[in-house]
């Protein structure tokens, strides 16, 4: 999408086919994306120094990534709850966005450092939610380019019930999938 401040409208550059298709490889190039961190994780092993800043720079992603779609959540939770005006989180969620996205590749790259145990079912679980995480962000793609047309002051009331549901369930799926996997790594770090 786009942000026209002079003309203090947004327009969509894309059509609904158009969508579907950059949904459908970008969701194709996430997933090729994660086999390929989680097959580096499997062939390297990095140990001493490297590792630590492997580390530490994966928690730093997270950090920047996690804290990034928790200021989005909240923003868009007041706008649920009519605090906010859906211009303004639109213009939020248009500016976290690279945040979001740059620290989750982060996360990926340095995570394939970090020597995951498959044979650890708590591993598996913790890939599973990244790999949901990275498709459930893409899936909102659709939905950000039908609000972003809206008018800006536009309540979530006023939203169609499959756009209500759809909102709601990819918000539940982040959080899910974003507090496993920061929990399961702090616990699988510990023992």
């Amino acid at each position: 999408m786009t942000y026209s401040a002079a003309a203090g409208r947004r327009f969509p550059r894309k059509t609904h086919k158009s969508s579907r298709r950059l949904v459908g490889i970008l969701c194709a190039a996430a997933a090729a994306a994660w086999v390929l961190a989680v097959a580096l994780g499997l062939s390297v092993t990095v140990e001493g120094p490297p590792r630590v800043l492997s580390l530490s720079v994966h928690i730093l992603a997270m950090v920047l990534a996690f804290g990034a779609i928790l200021l989005v959540d909240w923003h868009g939770f007041l706008w649920l709850i009519g605090r906010r005006e859906l211009a303004e989180t639109i213009r939020l969620d248009g500016a976290a966005g690279p945040l979001i996205w740059s620290g989750t590749a982060v996360l990926l790259f340095t995570g394939a450092f970090l020597s995951p145990d498959l044979s650890n079912p708590l591993t598996v679980v913790k890939l599973a939610a990244v790999l949901v995480l990275m498709l459930n962000g893409i899936m909102l793609i659709p939905l950000m380019r039908r609000l972003v047309v809206m008018p800006p002051t536009t309540t979530f009331a006023a939203l169609p019930i499959g756009q209500r549901i759809h909102m709601l369930l990819c918000l539940g799926i982040s959080q899910l999938c974003w507090w496993a996997a920061i929990v399961i790594g702090f616990v699988n770090a510990e023992f």
